[in-house]
């Protein structure tokens, strides 16, 4: 069973050193020795701290378990300079970024590079996923209480992103059903700078990454990522660690959504020192992807156990899962998954008597084991514990099959690309086109308008140029 545990807002799983040895030097007095990480870069607490006891920062918010309307930003901050990246969204433009939004928020938020594959980008309510254009985002809104996330009609300019996000929540008491009356409210509410959606969100296929031990960036400077497998990061550690933080100038330390941290920008000259610190305190940064690549409830001894067993197997058996992501989930939580399998237990039937049963689980995957799919296919239900080591190398090995055949679709799609033209108008100041498929909703342009039968009035919807500004090219797809 899991416990029940406060939050602690740690805003785009970013903090400062100082601030983390100040938050473990205050459990610390109430005589704790561990803290734990949560799936949306949060610290996770024991109840018996309030906010009284962290009042230095600011920022740093309590929310009790069963506290509602206070949710954390998730964000890719962590990938910066280290992972596949959008060129123009560099760890600086991230903290920029942040500091726009609020303290508060009531609903989930995602900032994240689509290039990436550490952080996931569906998670949230409102997810802004970086665009090719540099400072605009793709924004997917899932709303409490809608089943799908959709996508907005306009691309949003990164410093409109905490006024989109406050003009969304603003607008949930009208309990909006769709995505056009969303963006119907949040445009009569305040003025942005969005651009037209020229094109739809492509999301590319990368493996999961290794997250884990010391790593190079570029010639003079190491990332170190470390995990550990309870969740229990030993708080006297943590504050040791922060002090060569310091003594390293380096600024910031990452949470990532697997309950893990990363320290980036270790000199060079450095390295040596870090690893003698993390071999004095016995530190292991070498665990093999098939514990790193599973997400479980956190404080949930049951589960702990399950992934254990599962892990076990998968060694014993020489079972690679490399690229692949496990979830472990009961039967009454939330379905936004964000793995490439999961395990979801199954509720126990209500018995008469004495009479016991066994626990049972259903598998699921992804759509072409890739979660920013979205979409979910039902592989078994009700097995029992012992057949799910069995079934995950099953699947595991559908997954290694499918992997080429999806390579191959993606060369053919390529080529096709190549070959395939597309007549569009393009303003010559700014370069924003206007795609007659896509229209211009920002204008109230439907999708399938002809240019031509624009009013001449229509001007563009970055830099307000004229019609008369627009020339037809011709894109090679």
């Amino acid at each position: 069973m899991s416990k029940q545990l406060n939050r602690l807002i740690i805003k785009g799983g970013v903090l400062s050193p100082g601030e983390l040895k100040y938050i473990c030097q205050s459990v610390e007095n109430l005589g704790l020795k561990t803290i734990s990480f949560g799936s949306r870069q949060d610290i996770l607490l024991p109840k018996k701290v309030n906010r009284e006891e962290l009042t230095q920062f600011d920022k740093l918010i309590i929310v009790e378990d069963d506290e509602i309307g206070v949710e954390n930003i998730v964000s890719s901050y962590v990938c910066a300079d280290i992972f596949p990246s959008t060129s123009w969204l560099t760890g600086d433009r991230y903290l920029y970024l942040l500091e726009q939004f609020r303290s508060k928020t009531k609903l989930k938020i995602n900032l994240t590079d689509p290039k990436q594959r550490l952080v996931p980008l569906f998670t949230g309510n409102v997810n802004f996923i970086a665009s090719e254009h540099e400072d605009y985002w793709y924004l997917y809104v899932r709303l409490p209480d809608w089943e799908k996330t959709e996508m907005y009609p306009a691309l949003i300019y990164s410093w409109d992103l905490d006024k989109i996000e406050t003009a969304i929540e603003n607008c949930l008491q009208e309990e909006p059903e769709t995505i056009e009356t969303i963006f119907e409210l949040v445009s009569d509410a305040v003025d942005t700078n969005n651009r037209t959606v020229d094109k739809p969100l492509e999301v590319p296929f990368y493996p999961f990454p290794y997250f884990e031990g010391m790593n190079k960036i570029g010639a003079d400077k190491y990332w170190l990522g470390l995990y550990w497998r309870n969740n229990k990061y030993d708080i006297s550690f943590l504050k040791e660690m922060c002090e060569l933080c310091s003594e390293n100038k380096i600024g910031k330390i990452s949470i990532t959504p697997w309950k893990s941290f990363i320290v980036k920008g270790i000199p060079r000259e450095s390295k040596l020192i870090w690893e003698k610190f993390l071999g004095k305190r016995g530190i292991n940064v070498r665990h093999s992807m098939l514990e790193l690549n599973w997400h479980i409830p956190v404080a949930n001894i049951e589960a702990l156990n399950l992934k254990k067993y599962l892990v076990s197997n998968f060694d014993q058996n020489d079972i690679s899962t490399y690229g692949l992501t496990f979830g472990i989930t009961d039967y009454n939580k939330s379905s936004n998954y964000f793995t490439s399998i999961v395990v979801e237990k199954n509720k126990q039937p209500e018995m008469i008597g004495t009479f016991q049963t066994r626990d049972t689980y259903n598998l699921s995957y992804a759509k072409n084991f890739d979660p920013n799919t979205r979409a979910y296919i039902m592989h078994v239900q009700d097995v029992d514990k012992v057949e799910l080591p069995g079934l995950l190398m099953e699947l595991s090995q559908l997954y290694f099959d499918q992997l080429g055949n999806e390579r191959e679709k993606e060369k053919i799609a390529e080529t096709q690309k190549v070959t395939t033209k597309l007549e569009v108008y393009q303003c010559q100041d700014c370069l924003t086109i206007y795609d007659e498929a896509f229209g211009d909703i920002t204008q109230d342009i439907p999708p399938k308008t002809v240019f031509k039968l624009l009013l001449e009035t229509y001007e563009c919807s970055l830099c307000e140029g004229s019609k008369a500004n627009f020339e037809k090219i011709i894109l090679e797809k």
